[in-house]
C-alpha cells in the first residue's frame, strides 16, 4: 500500500488486484505441549474476503460500497484504512485520510469525553495546537457538551458515535472513510452528516462509505462498488450499481429485451412506460405544463384490484414525486390480457432537469409485488415560463409588502 501525493490524478484511491486472506482454523494447537502430543499441525483453511478486486475512487466523489452481510465490503473499508493490509495487490491514496469505522475506536473508556478527544485526534494525525482551535466545534457538532467532562464508559453508543464522528471530520481530510456506524446516530444527527457531506462534496473532498440503507445511499452517493462474496460485481455511476444490487435482493429478478430489470411474481407485468407533454405521445415534458406518465401492462393470469403506482426521482438519485391508483385513482377491478393506464400531472413542478421513472404494480395489499421496474423510463422537463433559480421544485412566486411594513427602498439612496 502506497501514499501518494500526485494532485495531478483524477483518483483520490486506486484499489489494484487486492486480495485479502483470512486464516479459519477448525481445529487448533493452543500450546506447544498440546501440538507434541497430538503430532499434528493445526487444521484450517484459507478464507478469501476478498478476491483480486480493483476500484478508482474519484477525487470528490461520495463513494458507497454495497453488498450483502459477510460480502467483504467492510473488510476493503479496514484495507484503505491501513488496519488491514492486503495479501496481495496495491492501494493507492492520495490526500489526507480519517476514518470512522467502528463505535468509540481510539476511545479510553476511563477518560472523559473531552480528554479523548485529544487522544483520538492525535491518533488521527492532528496536533494539539489543532486540536485547541478546533475543540469548541468539535463538542457543538458532537452534541454531547453536557457530558463531555464524563467518562466515555458512561456514553451510549449514539453518543460515542457523535463524538468520534465529529473528530474525524474536524481533521480535515481530504478522504473520510465512514462505515454502518452511522446508523446508530438520531434523526437530527444524520441529518448534520448528510449536510456535512455535502459540504465535502463541494469542497472537492472524497468520502467513502459502507451502509445498507439504499434510501441514504441514492441520495448522497455518485459513485459505487457492489462486492458479493469477496468479488467485484460491478462499479460505476451509483444510481445503476444501486439499482443492481437492489434487485439482486429480490427473489424474483428477470430482464427484458430492453434490458431492464424487473423483480416481483410476474403474474401482472409492465411492458413499457411513456412520459410526455401536453401535446401528446412525443411531446417534450415543461415546467409548469401538463404531463402524462402511460403505463402498458399485461396481466397474464387474473388479477383482481391490482394497485398501480410510479414514483419519480431526479437522476441524482433524490426521490421526489409519487401517485397510486388508491390514492389518486379509481380502482381497477378484475383485469387479464394487455392494457394501458395513464397517470396524470396537471401542473408539473419539476425545475429543468433529467428524471427517472419507478413503476410499481402491487396487489390492494401493496405487500405482494407483481412486477417494479426502477428505471422504467426517462425523461426531460424543459424551461416554462419563469425563470429557473435552482433547486428540484419550481412552482409560481410573488412578492408583495405587507400592510403597514416600510415601503422597500427601491434605487433610493441614504446616508
Amino acid at each position: 500500500m502506497t501514499d501518494s501525493p500526485n494532485p495531478a490524478s483524477s483518483s483520490a484511491i486506486s484499489v489494484e488486484n487486492v486480495t485479502k486472506k483470512f486464516r479459519v482454523y477448525h481445529e487448533r494447537n493452543q500450546t506447544l505441549k498440546s501440538a507434541v502430543m497430538r503430532r499434528r499441525r493445526s487444521v484450517h483453511e484459507d478464507f478469501l474476503a476478498l478476491d483480486d478486486v480493483s476500484i478508482e475512487i474519484p477525487e470528490g466523489s461520495t463513494f458507497a460500497l454495497v453488498g450483502d452481510n459477510g460480502s467483504g465490503k467492510s473488510t476493503l473499508l479496514k484495507c484503505l484504512a491501513k488496519i488491514l493490509y492486503p495479501t496481495s495487490g496495491t492501494i493507492t491514496t492520495r490526500g489526507r485520510m480519517a476514518a470512522l469505522l467502528e463505535v468509540g475506536s481510539g476511545f479510553h473508556p476511563e477518560l472523559s469525553g473531552r480528554d479523548n478527544i485529544y487522544l483520538n485526534g492525535s491518533i488521527l494525525g492532528m496536533t494539539r495546537p489543532e486540536i485547541d482551535a478546533k475543540l469548541d466545534d468539535i463538542i457543538g457538532f458532537s452534541g454531547v457538551e453536557q457530558f463531555i467532562d464524563q467518562p466515555v464508559k458512561n456514553y451510549s453508543s449514539g453518543m460515542y458515535v457523535r463524538l468520534g464522528f465529529s473528530v474525524a471530520i474536524h481533521v480535515d481530510p481530504e478522504i473520510l472513510l465512514v462505515d454502518e456506524v452511522l446508523a446508530v446516530g438520531d434523526a437530527a444527527f444524520q441529518e448534520k452528516c448528510a449536510a456535512k457531506f455535502a459540504q465535502f462534496r463541494r469542497e472537492g473532498r472524497t468520502v467513502v462509505v459502507v451502509s445498507h440503507s439504499l434510501p441514504t445511499l441514492r441520495s448522497m452517493a455518485d459513485h459505487a462498488a457492489w462486492i458479493n462474496k469477496g468479488v467485484l460485481q460491478v462499479a460505476g455511476p451509483a444510481a445503476q450499481v444501486l439499482e443492481r444490487y437492489g434487485d439482486s435482493t429480490h427473489a424474483s429478478v428477470r430482464i427484458d429485451d430492453s434490458g431492464r430489470t424487473h423483480s416481483g411474481s410476474g403474474e401482472l407485468v409492465i411492458e413499457e412506460v411513456e412520459v410526455f407533454g401536453a401535446g401528446g405521445p412525443g411531446s417534450q415534458v415543461r415546467q409548469g405544463g401538463e404531463m402524462t406518465v402511460r403505463v402498458h401492462y399485461d396481466a397474464l393470469e387474473e388479477v383482481t384490484d391490482p394497485v398501480m403506482g410510479i414514483g419519480i426521482e431526479h437522476t441524482d438519485g433524490t426521490y421526489l414525486w409519487a401517485s397510486n391508483t388508491v390514492d389518486h385513482g379509481p380502482r381497477l377491478g378484475t383485469i387479464k390480457g394487455r392494457g394501458v393506464i395513464d397517470c396524470h400531472a396537471t401542473s408539473v413542478p419539476f425545475a429543468p432537469g433529467g428524471y427517472v421513472v419507478i413503476t410499481s404494480l402491487t396487489d390492494t395489499t401493496t405487500q405482494h409485488t407483481y412486477d417494479q421496474v426502477r428505471d422504467s423510463a426517462r425523461f426531460t422537463v424543459d424551461n416554462g415560463a419563469e425563470r429557473w433559480w435552482g433547486g428540484y421544485i419550481q412552482s409560481a412566486s410573488g412578492w408583495s409588502v405587507p400592510d403597514g411594513a416600510p415601503e422597500p427602498l427601491g434605487d433610493r439612496v441614504t446616508e
